[in-house]
């Protein structure tokens, strides 16, 4: 599979000065959207987790945000997580999303040897579920009111080569809450 944008985007790490030139991308109902020092966090701490989709003209057209962690209370629990994944709605329909996921997977699969990698999906957000699946993922549980107590969300994770027997994958049998989240 390759991990090159398509024709006119490029795909580099995402830099601090981005802040400043990202809110095309960012004013989407669907987009979640941090304080400042919560993408510095992220790009000090995770940067090659953190990449920017830049059209012809310098113009962002989508950016990719993760970090690898694990859970306290789950045995093979190292992961790759996706935090944010979004993309310009002019940029949308043309595999970017799905570029810059794959950049997070070869990330957290080569460099990190994560067991898997896992995200946080509006439950409504069919477009984005199935994107998901279609690259692999599945929903490990639903967590009821993830958004703000308004929203559920499912966590969806796809395995990775580590994970050979698929483990990190096997869906919970009920649905949980946020306070029951590690």
């Amino acid at each position: 599979r390759s991990l090159s944008p398509p024709a006119m985007t490029s795909l580099r790490p995402f830099a601090a000065a981005d802040l400043f030139r990202f809110n095309n991308i960012n004013l989407d109902l669907l987009t979640e959207t941090y304080n400042v020092s919560f993408y510095l966090q992220y790009l000090g701490t995770w940067p090659e987790y953190c990449h920017m989709a830049v059209g012809p003209h310098g113009r962002p057209m989508g950016y990719i945000l993760g970090k690898a962690e694990s859970f306290p209370s789950e045995k093979d629990s190292w992961h790759g997580h996706v935090t944010a994944v979004t993309v310009a709605p002019e940029a949308r329909r043309l595999g970017l999303a799905t570029q810059l996921m794959r950049i997070l997977e070869h990330t957290s699969e080569h460099s990190d040897n994560c067991f898997f990698v896992d995200l946080f999906v509006r439950e409504s957000n069919k477009v984005a579920v199935d994107m998901y699946k279609r690259m692999g993922y599945s929903i490990y549980r639903q967590v009821i009111g993830y958004y703000s107590g308004e929203e559920d969300a499912y966590d969806m994770r796809k395995a990775l080569p580590r994970d050979v027997d698929k483990r990190s994958i096997i869906p919970l049998p009920k649905p949980v809450y946020p306070s029951d989240l590690d």
